[in-house]
């Protein structure tokens, strides 16, 4: 009995997958882990200050010399093409030890970022290592090894009600999230950090378009 209910789920899960994308639309993840931390500007900003705008979330951090530099580029030439006022950017990071938030504000300052919605956030590190881990993004456990600062290139895509949003791939599988990372060939198979290619950031630029639009 348990293995025919077992059959049924998944034969409407996949019934579902199939509709969804033949109707174009984004998988539905989950919803966004609940956080609340403080910005550059040294304001509160929570999951709740969103809803009703499109954003996506890093997490990186100041001092980061290798993936970091690379998700922040690519992420600007997003929020440049997309050019929305319904559009935002979290970037929240994993050394809250020396990224205070004037040093997140001097980072957006140098990096030239003038969208009032895009936030680098900081907070406690248990707090932020916990918050990655509901959001199923890899980052290292003990900030004061270099281990506990290696993290994913992976972003996640957020919706107007708060729910993590993704396409699926060639194969009709959801990739749930999406690289910001460099690629040396156009199918994204090799990470390079001076690729010229980064098909998962065009991914990302179209997906924002459809969610806005909804």
């Amino acid at each position: 009995m348990f293995f025919l209910i077992l059959i049924l789920f998944i034969s409407i899960f996949l019934i579902w997958i199939i509709k969804n994308q033949s109707e174009g639309k984004l998988f539905e993840v989950m919803k966004i882990p609940d956080f609340e931390l403080v910005s550059q500007d040294g304001q509160l900003i929570s999951n709740e200050d969103l809803l009703g705008k499109v954003y996506v979330v890093e997490f990186f951090f100041t001092n980061c010399p290798t993936i970091c530099p690379v998700m922040n580029q690519n992420l600007k030439e997003v929020e440049k093409e997309v050019n929305h006022p319904d559009f935002g950017v979290i970037s929240i990071t994993i050394d809250p030890k020396r990224d205070t938030p004037e040093v997140l504000k001097e980072h957006k300052q140098k990096l030239q970022i003038d969208n009032p919605n895009w936030h680098f956030l900081t907070g406690e590190r248990d707090y932020i290592y916990q918050l990655c881990k509901e959001f199923n993004i890899y980052v290292g456990k003990d900030e004061n090894t270099a281990d506990g600062l290696d993290h994913s290139g992976k972003i996640a895509l957020i919706d107007k009600e708060g729910k993590i949003r993704c396409r699926y791939d060639q194969n009709g599988i959801p990739i749930l999230y999406y690289s910001g990372l460099n690629y040396t060939d156009e199918r994204g198979k090799k990470e390079s950090l001076g690729g010229a290619f980064h098909p998962q950031v065009k991914w990302l630029e179209e997906d924002i378009r459809k969610l806005l639009g909804e």
